[in-house]
Order: structure tokens, then C-alpha cells, then sequence
């Protein structure tokens, strides 16, 4: 069997169908949810009595208050505890890196000149030239001539050294 195409009119057709029907999931997703917290405010939150005198009011928001209080407490413990996993979790993450270590890949051996190099580096403002030989200086090579004069005959230098010796002695 081979697969027909489908034309893109027929494919433009089925996703604005799709589209639809998700759209209409999610108007009754917010609708539900809506409804959720309007009947869970009504049983957990019944509206205050404000009929009666000032004691019965300042009685009313004291247990309000007091509400309020316990709601806070618990809400900050329950944030202790997700922070506390939160840190346990990044210490175990760093463990594993730790224990299976990080796999550095193996590089390729490229062959690029340092221009080639300053110019993949600093892109088109590259205009100095790296041929380090240029800027060599120029050395000539100096042969030693040494003279015969000082090479001399070896005795001749004993007797004149030990001349020297014999001044420092009579001094």
C-alpha cells in the first residue's frame, strides 16, 4: 500500500479542528476548577455572621486572626521542608556528578594557523599578522678566532702564576 499525501488545505483543515477541540478542554478545565474552589470556599469558609454587637465582631476576628496565625505557621514549616529537600536533592545531584565524573569528549586534532585562529576568535577586526619569524632579529653567526698568542706555551704561564704567588707571600 503505498501512503497518500495529505494536501496541505485538508492538513490546515484537521489542525484548526484540533485546535478547536483543545480550546474548548481547556475552557472546561478553567470552568471546573472554578467551580472546585467556589464550593471548597463555600464548606471550609462559611461568610461571617457580622449581625450582633461590637463584642460579638472583635470575638469573630479574633478567630480570624487566630486562623490566619495557624495558616502562616504552617504554610512557612511546609516552605522549611521544600527547601530543605530542594538542598538535599542539589547535594545528591552533585554527588552522582561526583561519582560518575564528567566525560569530556574527545577533541579532534585541527589543523589552523594562529591567523586562522584570531580571525575565528575576533571574527573581521583581525588584522594583525601572526608570522612570529618576521619579527625575529637577524643574528650573525660570530666564529671564535682564538689567538696563538694566549694559548702560548703552558709551562710559561705555571712560571708566571707562581711569579704572583711570591708577591703575596713576601707581602
Amino acid at each position: 500500500m503505498s501512503e497518500k499525501k495529505m494536501t496541505s488545505s485538508r492538513r490546515h483543515h484537521l489542525k484548526s479542528l484540533v485546535l478547536q477541540v483543545a480550546a474548548n478542554w481547556l475552557e472546561k478545565e478553567k470552568q471546573e476548577t472554578k467551580e472546585a474552589k467556589e464550593a471548597y470556599m463555600a464548606e471550609h469558609c462559611p461568610a461571617p455572621d457580622t449581625n450582633g454587637d461590637q463584642a460579638a465582631l472583635m470575638e469573630v476576628c479574633k478567630k480570624l486572626h487566630a486562623a490566619i496565625d495557624k495558616i502562616d505557621e504552617e504554610r512557612y514549616d511546609i516552605e522549611a521542608k521544600v527547601q530543605k529537600a530542594d538542598k538535599e536533592i542539589e547535594d545528591l545531584k552533585i554527588k552522582v556528578v561526583d561519582l560518575v565524573g564528567v566525560k569530556k569528549p574527545a577533541l579532534k586534532k585541527v589543523r589552523m594557523s594562529a591567523d586562522a585562529m584570531l580571525k575565528a576568535l575576533l571574527g573581521s577586526k583581525h588584522t594583525v599578522n601572526m608570522d612570529l619569524r618576521a619579527n625575529l632579529k637577524q643574528v650573525k653567526k660570530e666564529t671564535k678566532e682564538e689567538s696563538t698568542e694566549a694559548v702560548g706555551d703552558w709551562r710559561k704561564n705555571i712560571e708566571d702564576k707562581a711569579d704572583r704567588k711570591k708577591m703575596f707571600e713576601t707581602s
